[in-house]
Order: C-alpha cells, then structure tokens, then sequence
C-alpha cells in the first residue's frame, strides 16, 4: 500500500517538509518512491510554503495512495482530489 506522507528535512528549529509517496511500511524519513511536493510552515508567503505537483498528485490519490491526516488537510486547503 502507498501513503502519501511528509518527510521532515532542514535543521533544528527550522524544519521543512517533501510530500512524498511512500510504500507503507518504509520509515518517516525513510526512502520514498516519489516526491510530489514541498511544505514550509515557516514561509511568510503564502504562494511559496507549499508548492505541489498537481498531476503526480491525483495520479497516486487515482491508484489507490492513502494520504496521512496532515497531507489530506494540505491537500484540501488546496482543492487537489480529496473526496469528503
């Protein structure tokens, strides 16, 4: 199974995150298959704090990816195929 999830990258104090596709069993950090997107939570504007791959998106969601709770808020604040 395929979860959509983010990997924390950056320094402490200063995180940032990828959204990436991963196989469910590889760890939060671990290898994903792929990277679908970048979140900055300490972005002051708001165009550049999250930068997604629209496409590669519905693609995973379309194949049956789960997104975690965090990814699926994300991906509803931006309007990206997330039914409910």
């Amino acid at each position: 199974m395929v979860k959509l999830r983010l990997k924390r990258m950056g320094r402490k104090n200063r995180a940032f995150f990828r959204l990436c596709a991963f196989d469910a069993r590889e760890e939060r950090d671990g290898r994903s298959i792929e990277q679908l997107g970048t979140y900055d939570p300490m972005q002051k504007d708001e165009e550049k704090k999250v930068v997604l791959k629209r496409e590669r998106i519905e693609y995973w969601l379309s194949v049956g990816a789960q997104p975690t709770e965090t990814v699926a808020s994300i991906l509803k604040k931006n309007k990206i195929g997330i039914k409910s």
